[in-house]
């Protein structure tokens, strides 16, 4: 399916702006459903910045190969960057190749954001045979939603063909992008760094204490389109946000001296050996590098 439109932001009073017409749910680990508030102001602010940041036009050809309901695939900037910048959006019913490199060539489809796991499909099937001439019109992937290993994001531009851009965000509001100029080392190795100035990042220990520059820790984070706080529940709002309003994701993330965010894994995903703290996806990451693993996840036994 394919659909054109042409959108003009019709923005309600200025009252209304501040009141909250979207609700969702977050999409991490923690198994606790929560209500995400979040205003007309933010939401639309949080599009119109990602069109400017993944340079969004009328000449947008956008395939939606993900749940298309879900903050990534709708706002980031997904289906709403899309018609906001009048382009053209694609729907694909799942991500496997067999489907969508035959809608990439058909459409003429330039952007489109996957998994990781979906991007280890495509590698896998353009490996086992699947022409790469179908995907000529590519330009640019965005691969969010999980932390890309380092392996996998090196081999989209030599076997895909296109521009990478890592994208690492939450439904609660903070979106951070490598940007299409960025240096090779910084699109592979890191999850960029954040989309609006005024977004504040940093990193604390267990107890909340602010960590030097460069050590693995909590993100916190606070700006003008992340969420106040969790609709009618004191409860998880009292655990997710400290003193001062910083909202604590549970990503274990490191900051580099250029603002450049790398996920280290989530704080519920470390392994207690003996005393020893193991993030999983540093044993996932190490088990992606032989060529017969295709995807990685390690979890508690029995579970």
């Amino acid at each position: 399916m394919r659909l054109t439109i042409r959108l003009r932001i019709l923005l309600p009073r200025h009252h209304l702006l501040m009141k909250w017409p979207i609700s969702s749910f977050p999409g991490g680990t923690t198994g606790t459903p929560k209500l995400i508030p979040r205003t007309h102001n933010d939401y639309y602010y949080s599009v119109r910045r990602s069109v400017e940041i993944c340079q969004f036009t009328q000449q947008t050809r956008y395939l939606c190969a993900i749940p298309a309901a879900h903050n990534y695939a709708m706002s980031s900037p997904g289906s709403l960057g899309v018609f906001l910048a009048g382009g053209t959006l694609v729907l694909a019913a799942d991500p496997s190749a067999t489907l969508c490199f035959p809608l990439i060539e058909k459409h003429q489809v330039n952007v489109t954001a996957l998994v990781p796991p979906a991007v280890s499909l495509w590698l896998q099937a353009l490996t086992e045979g699947e022409s790469r001439a179908q995907l000529a019109s590519l330009k640019l992937l965005q691969v969010g939603g999980a932390r890309l290993s380092a392996t996998l994001a090196a081999r989209i531009p030599a076997e895909i063909g296109c521009l990478l851009q890592q994208v690492f965000g939450m439904a609660e509001g903070l979106v951070n992008y490598t940007r299409l100029d960025d240096s090779a080392e910084k699109i592979i190795h890191t999850q960029g760094y954040p989309m609006c100035p005024d977004d504040e990042v940093w990193v604390a220990d267990a107890e909340g204490n602010p960590l030097p520059q460069g050590e693995v820790g909590r993100l916190m984070t606070r700006g003008p389109y992340t969420f106040r706080g969790y609709y009618k529940s004191p409860q998880h709002n009292a655990s997710a946000f400290d003193a001062n309003g910083f909202y604590c994701s549970g990503d274990l993330i490191s900051i580099d001296p250029e603002g450049y965010i790398t996920v280290q894994g989530r704080e519920k995903d470390q392994i207690n050996r003996g005393g020893e703290k193991i993030a999983a996806e540093e044993i996932e990451n190490l088990l992606l590098r032989h060529p017969a693993v295709i995807y990685a996840r390690t979890g508690e036994h029995g579970r």
